[in-house]
């Protein structure tokens, strides 16, 4: 072994575990999981006491630094909040993709993916000053080059992003979300679909959607909610999901509320991933970080291992890269050291809503690549 997690809680929901184990890590890779492990040479850290998760998947970051004004940096983000792969969504586009792969992708300590954005130069207009949607002018669609760039970069991307809503998209409707799907039909890619305010509706929107594409803002506020007045879940998202759409939180800045979080799971309606979409307007709140996020939902009723499945398993299944998101024998290792805070804690959603939670879940390492990787 070159590295070995001594006597932590591992909480592995993609192999039913929870329960007190050693972790070792061998050639970048999970090696073995075992009451007791032995490995001469090794490096030894004992965790007893903290709970060891596969590496947390932000499923919808924007870590595109220096390039969009909504990039934060990756490293420095995930180094506090957990995350070992950051997923990025659209902040590039065909037209400056390259420049993300050069000088931040490939440079990152910590894994970005990314999903391509249909518009040439991805969320290039969002600030405290300007906000100009990216999908408003169809003349920005560039379905050809983002397909032949997606088929040239498929190890770094997983997917084809585009934002539809009032603020997205104007008057434009759902024409930016066919033009989307076609790319990701051309390429045989996963589609994530952003949602703001109508036009279009939430139902117009899940209804194209096909089995593995994700609606990301899925928890959103009224308008736009998934949930009716009445507190039941429309009839179209039900459908949606059993048909195999999946749906995706996307906190942000704007979308996510926690009227609209117990009504849904208050019908057994939980979302099948945990994502923070952090950005240089929400770092600061009311998103913060994937964890903050991931508290939000233990705190309103959801288990912990069903918290890390959302924030592990689900999304690599999301991603089609099942060797993340696990600590099988085999898998990439990477893992993240959590804990669990009792006390009382003040958390708001996007519509400045509080919520007085007696949890918190905290990180308190990373390993990336079978290498500790601790918060400066």
């Amino acid at each position: 072994m070159d590295l070995i997690l001594r006597g932590g809680r591992v909480i592995d929901p993609s192999q039913g575990l929870d329960g007190v184990r050693d972790v070792g890590f061998k050639n970048g890779k999970v090696a073995a999981i075992a009451g007791k492990l032995e490995g001469q040479g090794a490096e030894v850290r004992d965790v007893s006491g903290l709970i060891v998760a596969p590496g947390l998947i932000d499923l919808h970051t924007h870590v595109y630094w220096g390039g969009t004004s909504l990039g934060i940096d990756a490293e420095a983000f995930c180094r506090t909040s957990g995350v070992t792969t950051a997923v990025d969504t659209g902040s590039a586009g065909p037209g400056n993709f390259m420049g993300f792969r050069k000088h931040v992708i490939e440079r990152s300590a910590v894994r970005i993916l990314a999903y391509l954005h249909v518009s040439h130069a991805g969320i290039y207009g969002f600030s405290n000053t300007v906000m100009v949607g990216e999908s408003e002018d169809i003349r920005l669609m560039d379905p050809v080059t983002a397909a032949e760039v997606a088929d040239a970069n498929r190890d770094v991307i997983v997917g084809i992003k585009v934002r539809v809503g009032r603020h997205a998209s104007g008057d434009q409707g759902v024409a930016p979300l066919d033009i989307a799907l076609q790319v990701a039909e051309e390429t045989g890619l996963s589609l994530m679909a952003h949602i703001d305010e109508p036009p279009p509706s939430y139902e117009e929107v899940i209804a194209r959607l096909r089995p593995g594409d994700v609606l990301t803002h899925a928890f959103r506020p009224f308008p736009n909610s998934p949930a009716t007045a009445q507190g039941t879940v429309k009839p179209a998202v039900l459908a949606a999901r059993k048909r195999g759409v999946l749906f995706d939180i996307g906190h942000g800045m704007g979308s996510f509320a926690f009227r609209t979080a117990r009504a849904m799971l208050a019908n057994g309606f939980e979302p099948d991933t945990i994502s923070s979409d952090v950005h240089a307007l929400c770092i600061n709140g009311p998103a913060f970080d994937q964890v903050t996020t991931m508290s939000k939902f233990l705190c309103l009723g959801m288990s912990l291992p069903e918290v890390i499945r959302a924030s592990t398993e689900n999304a690599a299944f999301a991603l089609k890269r099942p060797e993340l998101g696990s600590l099988k024998p085999g898998s990439v290792g990477d893992a993240t050291l959590l804990s669990v805070e009792e006390g009382q804690f003040d958390y708001v959603d996007v519509v400045g809503e509080h919520l007085a939670g007696r949890q918190r879940i905290l990180s308190r390492g990373v390993v990336i690549g079978g290498k500790w990787w601790h918060p400066a």
